[in-house]
């Protein structure tokens, strides 16, 4: 059995984007050298990778050995960036996963920084929820990603942000022109949920005030969330970056007591990282731990 990385990429890419056209596109091949690639890979493995009727998806094999291929080819990167930094070069493409608070209120900003610091390094951004990101990473789907609150904090790391919690309630909410907001003040009001992100989070408030934490709907998408508390289905907690989310009719007012996340910029923890990765890390400003109040 052999399997090369061209064959790989290939096998990737088809599953990435669900199709082969797609993935021809994304890696500048015709379909048929696409086809054809991923033909031979499963000839060399002996079993099919892929469903071809209906949408394109792995078969179980393909499923199973998905995650190492994907970590063998973020491998083969890392490889080319050592010699890169071998000679002295920063160039590349590092794919950078965030939830999308982070994603919105932040990255953009951290961009910013690496595009003056980096000049040669693309990063490209990948949204995902909170239990998606450290899969990701340690497989190989992205290179970095900013993890909300890890523990134990990674080895090599960087604190990038740092934002408290907020009620989310419509304009029109009797609470809504508090100066702040208790989460026993909210237990009136159904409890919506992203499962996706920040319900430790809303769990931990909840404890932190001596209420049950009940929640009334659980949701994945953070957008659902914002739609529902719009249509006045509930309310929310909602971390600070989240306010560019927010539509007109919605407002942010801070808790009492609070709860702030630390946003934490981190290569894998299972291979080492990258020379671009160890870069970004190095650019990246660190924002400093709150001094405890006394």
């Amino acid at each position: 059995m052999s399997a090369t990385v061209a064959q790989l990429r290939v096998f990737t890419a088809v599953v990435a984007n669900g199709g082969f056209g797609v993935a021809a596109e994304e890696l500048g091949m015709s379909q048929s050298a696409v086809s054809h690639a991923l033909a031979a890979l499963e000839r060399a493995l002996g079993a099919p990778l892929v469903l071809r009727h209906g949408s394109v998806r792995p078969t179980a094999l393909g499923a199973a050995i998905l995650p190492h291929a994907q970590a063998a080819l973020a491998s083969v990167t890392a490889i080319d960036e050592v010699v890169s930094s071998h000679l002295g070069q920063h160039a590349g493409t590092v794919r950078v996963a965030a939830p999308p608070t982070v994603c919105c209120g932040l990255l953009p900003q951290l961009m910013r920084t690496w595009r003056a610091e980096l000049p040669g390094v693309e990063v490209q951004v990948f949204e995902g929820d909170d239990d998606e990101l450290s899969p990701w990473l340690e497989t190989g789907v992205v290179d970095a990603a900013i993890l909300v609150d890890p523990v134990p904090p990674p080895p090599a790391h960087v604190v990038v942000g740092r934002d408290a919690f907020h009620a989310v309630v419509r304009a029109d909410h009797p609470l809504a022109g508090q100066e702040h907001i208790t989460m026993a003040e909210l237990v009136e009001d159904p409890l919506l949920v992203s499962k996706g992100g920040c319900e430790p989070q809303t769990r931990a408030l909840c404890s932190m005030a001596g209420v049950p934490y009940a929640p009334a709907q659980h949701v994945r998408e953070l957008g659902t969330l914002i739609g529902m508390i719009a249509a006045g289905i509930g309310v929310s907690t909602v971390p600070d970056l989240g306010r560019g989310l927010l539509p007109p009719g919605l407002v942010m007012v801070p808790l009492r007591p609070s709860l702030e996340r630390a946003l934490v910029l981190t290569g894998p923890l299972t291979r080492p990282p990258s020379p671009l990765v160890d870069a970004l890390l190095r650019a990246a400003p660190e924002v400093p731990a709150p001094v405890p109040p006394g």
